[in-house]
């Protein structure tokens, strides 16, 4: 039993039938979802799942993939094995996390480009994000140069390309993991690509949106010092 992830397909999917493959409590587990389950800072998706013409109707509460199989946790009794589904995601809030997740990524490509920092961990929130790098010197001035690049980065609206390449293929690029920690699927045969055509290219397993202008804009609201080689910036968009 695996999950077709209609999410790395089309991060703009927002809605699709399927049927339920397990059930486990109050957890259903579908042969295919457009419900991200979160991961990588990103968070999970919201939304409903309806059966019966949609008689039935439930709230997808939380989400978990667990050995290639993504279970949706639902706040009233479950359907039955078998049962055709459609699944619908909180379009917003997906939206909302695509464009905050690809600004994350400009904002690692820059600080590479420029500084050639890793990251040491980040986090996206319904309304801001934060990311870590491994960096001594973060005085005013190089905040505002940053923020004035990535949002230069933005507006010059780069293509955003996701494709998968055989493991041996992708860890032969440079650079290619950009956290201080490599954090890839020991066992992936298969590894997943975001790039911002002409300024990063990183593994990933998260949504995007297909042009860096989609961003909108960001501003960097918030610098913490979290110990002498390692340095927060907090972020929100502008538009």
């Amino acid at each position: 039993m695996k999950t077709k992830l209609l999410y790395h397909e089309n991060s703009f999917t927002y809605e699709c039938s399927a049927k339920v493959v397990g059930v486990e409590g109050d957890e259903i587990a579908l042969d295919a979802t457009v419900f991200y389950p979160g991961g990588g800072g990103q968070m999970a998706d919201h939304g409903m799942i309806s059966w019966n013409n949609q008689e039935n109707q439930a709230n997808v509460i939380a989400l978990n993939k667990r050995n290639d199989v993504v279970w949706h946790t639902l706040d009233c009794p479950t359907p039955t094995l078998g049962t055709e589904v459609v699944g619908t995601i909180d379009w917003d809030f997906r939206y909302q996390m695509m464009r905050t997740h690809t600004a994350l990524h400009i904002l690692c490509g820059i600080m590479w480009k420029e500084f050639g920092v890793q990251v040491t961990g980040g986090q996206m929130y319904p309304d801001r994000a934060r990311m870590d790098f491994s960096m001594e010197n973060l005085d005013r001035a190089r905040i505002a140069y940053i923020e004035q690049r990535v949002n230069e980065a933005i507006q010059a609206d780069y293509q955003i390309r996701v494709y998968t390449l055989p493991r041996e293929k992708a860890l032969a690029i440079a650079d290619l993991v950009r956290t201080k920690t490599n954090l890839l699927p020991p066992d992936s045969e298969e590894i997943r690509i975001v790039e911002i055509v002409g300024l990063d290219l990183q593994a990933d397993g998260g949504t995007h949106v297909n042009h860096t202008k989609e961003v909108g804009g960001i501003k960097i609201t918030k610098i913490d010092n979290k110990g002498k080689f390692n340095k927060r910036l907090e972020i929100v968009l502008t538009s």
